[in-house]
């Protein structure tokens, strides 16, 4: 994730990358992880199941008194379908062929895929109540599997993992969200629930989605393209040339980069910069809603008794990427966003009078820039040799900055897959491809943060995904619940502030689109100061709302806050109908979060007054009302609840003319 806040990282200790164990023969196991003891199966489908042996041996595998049989494959691999069998249990599974296995308390019921960013990794001890929470989760009904963090070049076909019971020994480090979901799903729909949780706190959602998938989207077919052409290098040994990659991205693609500019330069023209105190994000400080290439400047006094020492420049985190140079000369840079930067400046470098630092920023999604706190900004340097004494200038307060290319009109950054896993493909390959093709009901899915600058083409990579995961697993539908960006940052004061609205919009498209996805609106638990909000045991509620209506036709249940319907004039007024709008009210009192724009798209504040299951604005001063938005902001302020205290969704629409 890339968002310059306060934020729990993620060790990568223990990162898989592998290229391909498509080869697997008689040396992978003879059933798959997935089958182990205390696992769940979904009901209603033919069950595949699956594992490795002998080329052309026969495996047998019986469960309910069912019997199928199957035969390995020339690269040792069996797949057998265990007609639907009845949902319940423990049942025992056995299978029998050159190797014998007898499965244990396994279950029959609802499996469901929790799967996303930071969010849904989020732990259920780090939620709110975990104490606890995690000493009354005691559960026989609902199961765990957890996928291990792996990257991977190409499609893996296993995963190391088995089923757990969830127990308060288990449940702490499971996903709050997962676990909430299906805490409130499994009494209500009175069958066994698996829960099988595979996300990575800062991902992308291109990274989760399969390169057969991306190569409908022109957007990805490049860096598609550079993925498999690595996992072909990687396989006959070749090195990567990265670096030469990314200079030739920069020259290409950068304004400041290009010879005749040089911005990194000590003599830069002043035209085209402006101020902006660091550190911060720099959505907060003049450059809302921009992802893409920022530079920044600042100049630095030094006496002569500094002149030509060694020293260190500290810069803090840097979200994502940088380049720094120092008097025109490159003395590092990270694509690591939470990492600290730490340069070294060689002896010779520090001259008497101005010392230019540059920074060459690329943020590709969320929040951006030099973020970290004021004391990690600074220049240290050495007073003599072998002495502790140093002399250490303060960098934050005003530098200068100048925005090159926005996002959108670059190419794909290249990439190395080793240590990031923000990479198209590399996610579903390692994570999510050794899943296929168990039998799942659907998946929950929490993410979009790190795409927040992307959102129209997110509103096509998102269906594209999820089109994707259904035609990789046995379902009877795939169902697919989305949890809408929560309320963050600095919370609302203008009517319209695009960024994260943007991309909820994209969420809210994607769900109206398709009757089979359903969305979590959570923009009244979210925190304007940290992207993580602890609250996970409602968005889970919220989740498994949609779920009983859509998955499990539940109609004795209000699934969602009150959704836009049509708006309408009335007389100089405008009435805004919506759906789910028994005991519409507006919470805290006068209504807030409605704005309205005349053909000029200037949007001004509407005061509104609820009348059944309308709310009628006021529209009479000002232009002829086109365009009608609620909550459309990072961290909106809209108050508009139903009867079940669920709150209204954003909405943007067009008033007939």
């Amino acid at each position: 994730m890339r968002f310059p806040i306060l934020r729990t990282g993620l060790c990568l200790a223990g990162l898989l990358l592998c290229v391909s164990d498509a080869a697997l023969s008689a040396d992978g196991p003879f059933l798959h992880p997935l089958f182990s003891d205390h696992a769940v199966l979904q009901r209603g489908i033919e069950v595949p199941v699956w594992g490795w042996t002998a080329p052309g041996a026969d495996v047998r595998v019986t469960m309910q008194g069912k019997s199928v049989h199957a035969k390995a494959d020339e690269s040792g691999r069996w797949l057998a379908k265990l007609p639907p069998l009845v949902a319940g249990g423990p049942f025992q599974m056995d299978v029998v062929g050159p190797q014998t296995v007898h499965l244990k308390d396994v279950l029959v019921g609802e499996v469901w895929i929790c799967s996303g960013q930071s969010n849904m990794e989020w732990p259920v001890t780090a939620s709110n109540d975990a104490e606890n929470e995690v000493k009354k989760a005691l559960h026989p009904r609902i199961r765990l599997f957890t996928v291990p963090k792996k990257i991977s070049l190409e499609p893996q076909s296993l995963v190391e993992s088995s089923w757990q019971l969830c127990t308060p020994e288990t449940i702490g480090n499971f996903s709050a969200v997962g676990f909430y979901f299906g805490r409130e799903l499994q009494p209500k729909i009175d069958l066994p629930v698996g829960l099988i949780h595979t996300s990575w706190g800062g991902t992308v959602a291109e990274a989760w989605t399969s390169g057969t998938a991306l190569n409908a989207m022109p957007d990805f077919q490049p860096a598609v393209a550079q993925v498999q052409q690595q996992a072909e290098q990687q396989k006959a040994g070749a090195t990567g040339t990265l670096e030469e990659q990314m200079a030739k991205w920069w020259t290409d693609n950068d304004p400041g980069s290009k010879p005749d500019a040089n911005w990194h330069a000590i003599d830069v023209p002043a035209e085209g910069w402006q101020a902006m105190n660091l550190p911060a994000a720099w959505e907060s400080a003049g450059l809302d809603g921009f992802d893409g290439i920022v530079w920044f400047r600042k100049s630095v006094e030094l006496p002569a008794e500094l002149a030509g020492k060694t020293a260190t420049l500290e810069l803090g985190p840097i979200d994502d990427r940088d380049d720094t140079f120092f008097n025109g000369q490159r003395v590092g840079g990270q694509n690591v966003w939470t990492a600290p930067r730490t340069f070294p400046i060689p002896a010779g470098q520090l001259k008497v009078g101005a010392n230019i630092i540059a920074v060459r920023v690329l943020d590709t999604g969320g929040g951006g820039g030099i973020y970290g706190q004021p004391e990690q900004l600074r220049l240290v340097i050495p007073v003599q040799e072998g002495v502790a004494e140093e002399k250490v200038i303060p960098l934050a307060g005003e530098w200068q900055y100048r925005a090159s290319t926005p996002i959108a009109q670059l190419p794909p950054v290249p990439q190395s897959a080793g240590q990031n896993p923000n990479v198209a493909t590399v996610l579903y390959n390692g994570m999510v491809a050794p899943l296929e093709p168990y039998g799942v009901r659907g998946a929950i899915w929490y993410q979009g943060e790190s795409n927040a600058g992307r959102a129209e083409q997110y509103a096509t990579l998102l269906p594209t995904l999820i089109g994707d995961w259904r035609n990789r697993f046995a379902s009877p539908g795939f169902d697919f619940m989305i949890v809408q960006l929560a309320n963050f940052m600095a919370v609302q004061t203008t009517p319209v502030e695009n960024g994260w609205a943007d991309l909820r919009d994209a969420q809210a498209r994607t769900a109206k689109a398709d009757p089979r996805v359903g969305l979590a609106v959570i923009t009244d638990i979210g925190d304007a100061a940290d992207i993580h909000p602890r609250n996970k045991q409602d968005v889970g509620k919220r989740l498994a709302l949609q779920a009983l209506a859509i998955s499990y036709g539940k109609t004795d249940i209000v699934p969602a806050g009150p959704e836009f319907a049509e708006v309408t004039r009335d007389g100089a007024n405008l009435r805004v109908k919506f759906l789910h709008a028994d005991g519409l009210e507006a919470k805290g009192g006068e209504l807030k979060g409605f704005a309205i724009a005349g053909a000029d798209g200037n949007f001004v504040w509407a005061k509104g007054t609820i009348e059944g299951d309308t709310v009628v604005l006021n529209a009479a001063e000002g232009p002829e009302p086109t365009m009608v938005k609620y909550n459309w902001a990072n961290n909106p302020i809209g108050n508009l609840f139903n009867g079940a205290k669920l709150p209204a969704a954003p909405f943007q629409a067009s008033v007939a003319q």
